[in-house]
Formats: structure tokens, C-alpha cells, sequence
């Protein structure tokens, strides 16, 4: 005699309630085995994958691929043991409304705030009321409205108002001048269904638009530009390439600026922090755990760089490289995306000028890398040719002052302007 088994969404950690179905494994009907993964389910740090315990056949699923469901919801239900199927069931139920979701986080409604009538709308409040044909032809009669006596209900001025008046022999304005007759709108461009198409926001996607949002609503961003002339480093990354590329691995300029910010950070402690603004408390940390800013397919993802400032060049490049490759395959842990105590961004050749970049909350600052450039610089009163390159950072103003901010990038810029300074304890 077969029963039913019921796998329920399992308690992540973290403090999670709800988790996104991204991608069902199975389907009804189908049979199961022991340990054969039925689902994968994000949070906001990583995608899980999980296990059924028990072999038998899918009789129903808890939802559809993109939906929240809550902590403890039945995901799915499975017939297990020899004989028939039993009979169905009740649905599943269905996941919490929206409401109900966010009843935890919900904010007291906001009604929208009703300013006092202006001046200007208390002119438009004024406007005599008259149909278009009706202006057009007082406009072409010299004719002020606000000198005609409606008769029309709700003072509006009718066609019989203006002949009145006219025929009275009312006072005029003087000649309209001519008008050009407007040129003929363009004929609109028929549309079919296969110019749109919408895409409901799911996966990855719609943790990065939920992280994105509350960065810049709970955070008051500023952004701090500064250019490096990189030509000394550029000088010496080539050679450390050219005299070890073959046996250790070709090094980037990432690895020396993580080399850079984790120095610069050991005098700016309130930078390489944390902030609880819920709790009120802020924490800043010796070690820097460092964000790598990483794009994938399906989106940006963080892995975490630990201690940071503890690895050698070749070390850092190699972390940094085995990271990007997770996370751009979907296998990064929640450990490997999570911890981070400061974010470094890089658009690499894209990188452009400037960039403003978003805080990682709760982080408290993100450096931003642009690209670099060869420009015309003006060397002890000599025009040269110099590596330029810009750092566009952005900062958590409640607790990092404008002044620190710029004295934190100019120290970074000291350091790679000078290389020789990142290796001198």
C-alpha cells in the first residue's frame, strides 16, 4: 500500500522566510529516486539544490518556477511504497499572498502628500471653458474669451456666446499674427506581438532588482572621482608577465589593487565596515573580506575574496579567477557569496570614464574601476604620454565623511602610483 511523503521548503538559514522556486527537476507522474535532486531554490545569496529522501512517484508540485514560497511550505508531494497511487489529494497549499509575505517588513502606507494650489493652478482653475473649435475661432476673431458670458452648463462658453458678442461688436484684440500650419504627425508604425516581449523577473534577476533597491533606498549614496596615472604599475605588471607569466600565471591589474585597497583600508577602519541601520550599529573589521563584482549570464554576482589582503599577487589573481568561474556557472556556495566587508567593481575595457557605482549593503563603501587610457599628461612642465586610468567610488555618507572618503582614495592612489610601496611592510 503506497502513502504520500511530503518534502517541505527547508529552513536555509540566515533568517530566511521565503525562497524562490527557480527551476523544478521533476514533473507530475514522474518517478523518483532516493537522493535525485527535485529542485533548485535561491535565496538571496546562492542557489540550492534539493534532495528528495525517499524514491516514488511525483503526484504534485508546490508551485511554478519563479514563485516565493515560505519556510516550511510543502514543495512537493510524492507517492512512495509498492501498490497504487493513492487517490488525489487536496491541492498544496498555495503560497502566501504578497501581503502576507511581506507582513514581517511591511512600512506604515504613506498617503501621498497634497500640496497647496499654486499660482499656476489657480490660472488653469480660471481658464474660460470653451471647446478647441470654439478657441480657434475667438483666436482667429481677436477675441479675448475672458470677455464673453458663458451660458453652457458649468460656465462654459458656447458657440451662441461668441456670435453675441460679436454681433454686440465687442472689443477685439489686435490681429492674430500668421501661424504656419504644423506639419502632419508621421503615420504610426503598426505593431504585432512579436515587437513585445514581456519577461516575468525571476532567479538572479529579481535578487539583484531586490538588492539594487534597498541599496539606494536605505543607503545615501555620494560618489568620489579620482584619476591614477598608472604607468609606473603598467610598467611593472608587464615585466612581472613577461619574467613569470609562463610559470605562475598572468597577472591582471586587479590583483594589485586589491593589494592597494586592503593597505589604504588598515588606516580607515570606518570604511572596511558593516551597518546594521536596523540595530543601529556599525562594524568595522581588520581583516578585509573583498567583493569581486563578477558579471554571469544570468547576472552580477559578489563572490567574496577572504582576507584579502593577506594573499601574494599570483595567489590573489588565482582566487579571483577560480571565483569568476564559479559564480558564472551557477556552483558558488552561500559561504563563497556572502561576508563581504567591502565591494570592488570593474567594467574592465568597458569600464568608461566615470561610473556611480551602488553600495553592497549593508556595506559602507564600493570602489569602481574604469578603463584606462593612454592620454597626454603634463610631466615636469614636458607633455608625455601617460596610463591614466580613474577610480569612481561610492560611499554610505551616514557614516563615512566626504573628507575621509577622499583622503582613503588618495591613499590608494599613493600606493598604485608608487608600486613599490605595496610590497614594502
Amino acid at each position: 500500500m503506497s502513502q504520500e511523503y511530503v518534502i517541505k521548503m527547508p529552513d536555509i538559514g540566515e533568517g530566511i522566510v521565503e525562497v524562490e522556486v527557480v527551476a523544478w527537476r521533476v514533473a507530475v507522474g514522474e518517478t523518483i529516486a532516493e537522493d535525485q535532486i527535485v529542485a533548485d531554490v535561491m535565496t538571496d545569496k546562492a542557489t540550492v539544490e534539493i534532495p528528495s529522501p525517499v524514491a516514488g512517484q511525483v503526484l504534485q508540485l508546490g508551485g511554478e518556477a519563479g514563485e516565493l514560497m515560505r519556510v516550511g511550505a510543502a514543495l512537493i508531494r510524492i507517492a512512495v511504497g509498492e501498490g497504487v497511487k493513492p487517490s488525489p489529494a487536496a491541492p498544496l497549499a498555495a503560497p502566501a499572498p504578497a501581503a502576507s509575505r511581506a507582513e514581517a517588513r511591511a512600512e506604515p502606507v504613506r498617503r501621498p502628500h497634497q500640496p497647496e494650489q499654486t499660482a499656476s493652478a489657480q490660472q488653469l482653475a480660471e481658464r474660460p471653458i470653451a471647446s478647441p473649435s470654439l478657441r480657434r475661432r475667438a483666436w482667429e476673431a481677436g477675441v479675448d474669451l475672458q470677455a464673453l458670458r458663458p451660458s453652457g452648463p458649468g460656465g462654459r462658453i458656447m458657440q451662441a456666446d461668441l456670435d453675441a458678442f460679436l454681433a454686440q461688436g465687442g472689443a477685439k484684440l489686435p490681429p492674430p499674427r500668421p501661424v504656419a500650419a504644423p506639419a502632419p504627425a508621421p503615420a504610426p508604425r503598426a505593431t504585432s506581438p512579436d515587437d513585445e516581449t514581456p519577461l516575468r523577473i525571476t532567479g538572479l534577476r529579481r535578487v539583484i532588482a531586490k538588492k539594487m533597491q534597498e541599496s539606494k533606498r536605505r543607503i545615501p549614496h555620494f560618489s568620489y572621482v579620482e584619476e591614477v596615472d598608472m604607468t609606473e604599475l603598467e610598467a611593472l605588471r608587464q615585466r612581472l608577465n613577461s619574467q613569470h607569466g609562463a610559470a605562475r600565471g598572468k597577472l591582471t591589474v586587479l590583483p594589485f589593487l586589491v593589494r592597494a585597497l586592503s593597505r589604504a583600508l588598515a588606516d580607515f577602519p570606518q570604511i572596511n565596515a558593516r551597518l546594521d541601520d536596523e540595530a543601529g550599529v556599525l562594524t568595522r573589521y581588520r581583516r578585509v573580506h573583498l567583493g569581486i563584482a563578477t558579471q554571469t549570464d544570468a547576472g552580477l554576482m559578489v563572490p567574496v575574496l577572504r582576507d584579502a589582503g593577506e594573499l601574494d599577487l599570483w595567489a590573489c589573481a588565482a582566487e579571483i579567477a577560480r571565483l569568476a568561474e564559479v559564480a558564472r556557472q551557477g556552483r558558488a556556495t552561500r559561504d563563497e557569496l556572502s561576508g563581504s566587508t567591502i565591494t570592488l567593481s570593474s567594467l574592465g575595457a568597458l569600464g568608461g570614464i566615470v561610473s556611480t557605482p551602488v553600495i553592497n549593503h549593508p556595506e559602507v563603501a564600493i570602489v569602481g574601476v574604469n578603463r584606462m587610457v593612454l592620454r597626454p599628461m603634463m610631466v615636469g612642465g614636458q607633455v608625455v604620454a601617460r596610463q591614466m586610468m580613474n577610480l569612481s567610488s561610492s560611499f554610505d555618507h551616514r557614516v563615512v565623511d566626504g573628507q575621509d572618503a577622499a583622503r582613503f582614495i588618495q591613499a590608494v592612489r599613493a600606493l598604485l602610483e608608487s608600486p613599490a610601496q605595496l610590497f614594502i611592510d
